[in-house]
């Protein structure tokens, strides 16, 4: 399963938690079936079959295949000084 680093934590949690957004909303990982690539998106709810991912108040939501792509790898995020948000995946240590 993927798992968040701290600073992705605070990062998706910032992304979604304004007033007038549900307590479902989060980041969806979804893969596009004629790149292949993953996209990133913010969403108010899971899409059924989704994999959820929860940590700290911090919702992901995984497409199937992303979900198989993205297991035993680690979700990490960074903000620039220009308020940029940059998410990155690496594998787990194990």
């Amino acid at each position: 399963m993927l798992t968040l680093t701290e600073e992705a934590v605070s990062v998706v949690r910032r992304l979604t938690n304004e007033p007038e957004s549900p307590d479902a909303s989060g980041v969806r990982i979804a893969s596009d079936p004629d790149t292949g690539s993953l996209g990133l998106s913010l969403v108010t709810q899971p899409v059924p079959g989704d994999q959820v991912v929860e940590k700290a108040g911090a919702n992901v939501y995984l497409d199937p295949e992303a979900a198989l792509r993205l297991n035993d790898q680690t979700l990490d995020a960074v903000v620039d000084t220009q308020g940029q948000v940059n998410f990155s995946i690496a594998a787990d240590q194990a």
